[in-house]
């Protein structure tokens, strides 16, 4: 067992107590963190796959609503981000050299639900940069039964005057040396320290949005800000090869905030209409972070997904 054990921040996470953490190598030497809140006599676990710029800690609310649906969680810090080993010298900036490296640490991920007997049947909850690197493990045959979606980056949001130049730029920079640096209008801070409530882009909930914040002021070691010319680069071209492939044969619900504006709509529209098994729940009034919202508004989203995986 190439387990060891990892810090895991219970003030931050808000969820099922027992939560644990631990490191564990991916296939190209990269350490990665990966959470797992256990739950007697669970019926199943939940594969958590979070966004670029999340960390477990993040989802303890979450694995605390399938807890009370009889489901236990794990959940994964990807590569650069979280407590996983950052990608450049500048932690703040998110990086990544290849999409496809995400899924050596999917792998990881999967030795530790191997290694820790976590109860069977799997099934996968993957949100926005999550929702890519999801898709493909399930294209390629990740041992899941059913999955849940939510805003799931399959394209990736351009105003239209901005996105020819994100495409230059993203192929060009990389290649005169600059593929480390920040994309204009990127912002080296995380996007909740740097926003108010009234304008973000994840949440309508202002107690969801001051809990985000306060997470990342209590362990300022989590913060992320935008992503490199190559993580561009990469996000571009793993979305269109995505685009490109046909969907699996689980049942999928994806969930899709009426407000969305960090992920491409009309690319998840494309897919739930090419995905024989797939349905798409429309979230009104919703933002980017759908399942973080007033336990009000979630609860209802929660039985529906836990109905679903069964």
């Amino acid at each position: 067992m190439d387990l060891s054990p990892a810090p895991f921040y219970t003030d931050i996470s808000h969820g099922p107590e027992g939560g644990a953490a631990y490191w564990v190598t991916a296939g190209d030497g990269k350490r990665i963190r990966v959470g797992h809140w256990p739950l007697e006599s669970a019926e199943g676990t939940v594969l958590i796959f979070p966004g670029r710029t999340e960390f477990i800690e993040k989802y303890g609310q979450i694995a605390a609503a399938f807890a009370e649906r009889g489901l236990a969680s794990v959940a994964i810090d990807w590569r650069g981000q979280g407590l996983s080993d950052r990608m450049l010298d500048d932690p703040l900036v998110g990086h990544v050299d290849s999409f496809v490296d995400y899924q050596k640490d999917v792998a990881a991920l999967m030795r530790v639900v191997r290694q820790l007997g976590l109860p069977r049947p799997l099934y996968l909850l993957a949100h926005s940069m999550g929702g890519a690197i999801g898709l493909r493990a399930v294209m390629e045959g990740l041992g899941v039964q059913a999955v849940t979606f939510s805003g799931p980056m399959w394209g990736i949001f351009f105003k239209p005057h901005i996105r020819p130049f994100a495409h230059v730029l993203g192929h060009a920079m990389p290649v005169i040396g600059r593929g480390h640096l920040l994309p204009p209008g990127s912002s080296p801070r995380a996007h909740v320290l740097t926003t108010d409530p009234e304008t973000n882009l994840l949440t309508r909930d202002a107690e969801q949005f001051e809990i985000m914040r306060q997470q990342l002021k209590a362990h300022p070691e989590m913060e992320l800000g935008g992503p490199s010319y190559v993580w561009l680069r990469e996000a571009l071209r793993e979305t269109r090869h995505l685009q490109g492939r046909p969907s699996p044969g689980l049942p999928c619900l994806t969930l899709l905030g009426s407000n969305e504006g960090i992920v491409d709509v009309p690319a998840i529209q494309q897919r739930r209409d090419a995905w024989p098994r797939g349905e798409l729940q429309i979230v009104d009034p919703g933002e980017h972070e759908v399942l973080m919202e007033s336990a009000e508004r979630t609860a209802p989203l929660f039985d529906r997904i836990a109905a679903h995986f069964r």
